[in-house]
């Protein structure tokens, strides 16, 4: 359904595993390289004994894997900081994306498609499932839209997730429907799998590669 657009305002001209690189998990395994090295050296040939720089180098070679692990536990510790450091900048900002948005009384910010030649369009609003529920008419030459959804009474929606997009026309053809981009708060950040997932607004989660700009 088509509807008034006098509650649209637009500005413009035209999986993780765990190892075993704790200290207890080192400790461990030199305890058990110690008891074969005695061993090594109890069952040897008495005509033909090892001589002391093999155990030297075997020695020093644990000791090397040793000092490996215990490098790469403190990276693996510095890039967690480094990450929890990160999810911090995302909390309180506004997202940029194509993502759901919750829309409710509040007016939302939009960033429309730039559709060159296009003498009309129309703002899209569908369901999470891609299903269109409702059409409002806005200026094709629009850089920002500020959307106010309609009351119940006047052929508006209830609050919820919504996707929002754009069909673009030229004397009266269709140029194609494109994503519209709009803003929502960033109310949580998690680190999954070495990916960051941002919770918006109303509780919709996206991957932080899918925002393309951010506001205070």
């Amino acid at each position: 359904m088509l509807q008034d657009i006098g509650q649209v305002t637009q500005t413009g001209g035209a999986q993780t595993g765990q190892g075993r690189a704790g200290p207890s998990a080192i400790s461990s395994d030199f305890q058990t390289f110690l008891r074969m090295l005695t061993v090594q050296m109890q069952n040897q040939n008495p005509l033909e004994p090892i001589e002391a720089s093999d155990f030297a180098v075997q020695l020093a070679t644990f000791s090397g894997v040793e000092q490996q692990v215990r490098s790469n536990e403190l990276l693996s510790r510095l890039s967690m900081r480094m990450g929890l450091s990160e999810l911090g900048s995302w909390v309180g900002r506004m997202a940029l994306s194509s993502a759901p948005l919750f829309i409710d009384a509040t007016p939302q910010r939009l960033v429309p498609p730039e559709i060159v030649g296009a003498d009309r369009a129309e703002l899209i609003l569908g369901d999470v499932h891609g299903r269109e529920l409702a059409r409002f008419e806005v200026d094709p030459r629009a850089t920002e839209i500020t959307f106010d959804m309609p009351p119940l009474s006047e052929g508006g929606l209830a609050p919820g997730h919504y996707q929002m997009t754009m069909e673009s026309f030229r004397a009266g053809s269709s140029l194609g429907v494109n994503p519209v981009l709009g803003y929502a708060r960033v109310e949580e950040a998690r680190l999954d799998a070495g990916q960051i997932l941002l919770v918006l607004q109303g509780g919709h989660i996206i991957n932080s590669d899918s925002v393309v700009g951010l506001r205070a």
